[in-house]
């Protein structure tokens, strides 16, 4: 099988790697193209067997699963340039979250997926998430699954969650990211701890806290439960935290909710439909 991969930015050089660490895929069934050419050389100077192209349509041409990985507001115009080069039993993968499959499949005559996946799939870890267009058959979504399982999780959603459970899959890392950099900072600023001790300690506990819960020895409530002792030092923070995170998180679902929305109306426009 060849695999080739449209859009080497960010997800798109997470795929390759992670299908070729994880043993699943070899470089030389990888076929690779980029807007800006220099990301996909750079890709190729890891991989020197990769196949490297000038233009998506010859990624097209040599393969059989094609996996566009380009920003929303570029994908119009990679459909334009591959759609009469498609064959039926070819299969387009995108994973871009406000197009939906019945949009592909309106533009395309063959077979079309949606798989969005994640950062955490660059160490094989965490979820993917699959909507199976109408024209794959059994064989097709087995294919699909397999590959995504070699380094993930593949979840099927419906329509109506993509945005929530991308945010929470895709997005989350950037925002957890984020809080725990802000408390490292706070307890630099509040304490003598260097930035560097800080970091260690946050970033051993949350890989600590990973393996509690993926090995079961603790659910997010129990865990909770068990750090904090009544009336004592975690419980005061706990209440701080209650009493100032308040609807942080509903603004953060109401914004990317409505972004992409946005999203969505403009390649409404762009594809006609």
């Amino acid at each position: 099988m060849r695999i080739g991969v449209i859009g080497t930015g960010s997800m798109g050089t997470v795929l390759i790697e992670a299908w070729i660490d994880s043993k699943k895929m070899s470089p030389e069934s990888i076929n690779i193209y980029n807007r800006s050419s220099h990301k996909a050389e750079r890709i190729q100077k890891q991989y020197p067997s990769i196949h490297l192209f000038s233009n998506p349509v010859n990624v097209v041409q040599n393969s059989e699963i094609i996996f566009i990985c380009v920003k929303p507001h570029h994908f119009p115009d990679v459909i334009d340039a591959i759609a009469h080069k498609l064959e039926n039993e070819q299969i387009v993968v995108s994973i871009t979250s406000p197009i939906t499959v019945e949009q592909l499949e309106e533009q395309l005559n063959c077979k079309v997926a949606r798989v969005i996946p994640s950062i955490l799939n660059r160490v094989s870890a965490g979820s993917s998430l699959v909507n199976i267009g109408r024209r794959c058959s059994e064989s097709d979504k087995e294919t699909i699954i397999e590959l995504m399982s070699s380094i993930s999780e593949p979840l099927f959603i419906d329509e109506n969650i993509t945005r929530v459970a991308s945010d929470i899959l895709c997005c989350g890392p950037a925002f957890f990211s984020y809080l725990l950099q802000e408390f490292i900072n706070a307890a630099v600023r509040q304490t003598d701890i260097s930035k560097e001790e800080a970091t260690i300690l946050a970033s051993n506990m949350l890989i600590g806290m990973g393996q509690l819960i993926e090995k079961g020895h603790y659910s997010l409530d129990s865990l909770k439960e068990r750090v904090c002792v009544p009336g004592g030092i975690t419980g005061v923070g706990l209440q701080v935290l209650e009493d100032e995170t308040g609807s942080m998180f509903d603004h953060l679902f109401q914004e990317t909710h409505r972004k992409y929305y946005d999203e969505q109306e403009k390649l409404k426009i762009m594809f006609k439909t």
